[in-house]
């Protein structure tokens, strides 16, 4: 069943759902979903494009807080346990601490635009033990300028978007592709920058 099918079936809810089950964590079209319904809204008006922006809000911030919380009581163990196993040594976990505690806010807020730190930022922060007084307000914010920005633009564009709506999938899957390499080689170059600070901010091995 394609995204554009549930949208028209199922409104609202597909949008929540979607929108919800990626910022949690797991992989599906949540961005496609609220450009879709967005469109679908302009073009029909048998959706309402502020109920759109409050559901994909909504979905955002509590899908971010599920995986937040997920990653922050489980998360954590799992990576200290398994890590070495898939090449997350402790060196890594260092850096993604020392990320979190000294741009946290940032990479929360920035991260809800892009493809992959939109699924996993929230978990991330978690499991780096990001205090949750600073993962809310930036996560929220995020959630908020990324749902009104998405369902405005949307919504002007009406027909035009409902009708290249597949097309809108395969570029978004294309582009998410692009920024996951080029995510990992901007990473992978910074690493040598990121390692010395996260050892100086927490010498000897994590608790």
């Amino acid at each position: 069943m394609s995204t554009s099918h549930l949208i028209t079936s199922y409104g609202y809810w597909a949008v929540f759902v979607l929108v919800g089950l990626e910022s949690l964590g797991i992989p599906l079209p949540g961005e496609t979903a609220l450009i879709i319904a967005g469109a679908y809204a302009g073009s029909t008006h048998n959706l309402s494009p502020w109920a759109i922006f409050a559901v994909a809000s909504a979905a955002a911030i509590v899908g971010d807080n599920i995986g937040f919380w997920i990653g922050g009581t489980g998360g954590y163990r799992l990576a200290r346990a398994y890590g070495p196993k898939i090449r997350l040594d402790e060196r890594k976990l260092k850096i993604a601490r020392y990320l979190f505690d000294t741009y946290g806010p940032k990479v929360v807020f920035f991260g809800r635009f892009t493809a992959l730190l939109r699924t996993y930022a929230a978990f991330l922060a978690g499991a780096s033990r990001m205090s949750w007084r600073r993962f809310l307000p930036a996560n929220a914010a995020g959630g908020i300028v990324w749902a009104g920005i998405y369902t405005t633009a949307a919504y002007l564009a009406g027909d035009t978007l409902r009708r290249v709506s597949g097309t809108i999938s395969v570029v978004l899957t294309v582009a998410g592709v692009l920024a996951i390499v080029a995510g990992g080689l901007f990473i992978r170059r910074q690493m040598r920058k990121l390692a010395p600070r996260a050892e100086a901010a927490y010498p000897g091995p994590l608790d």
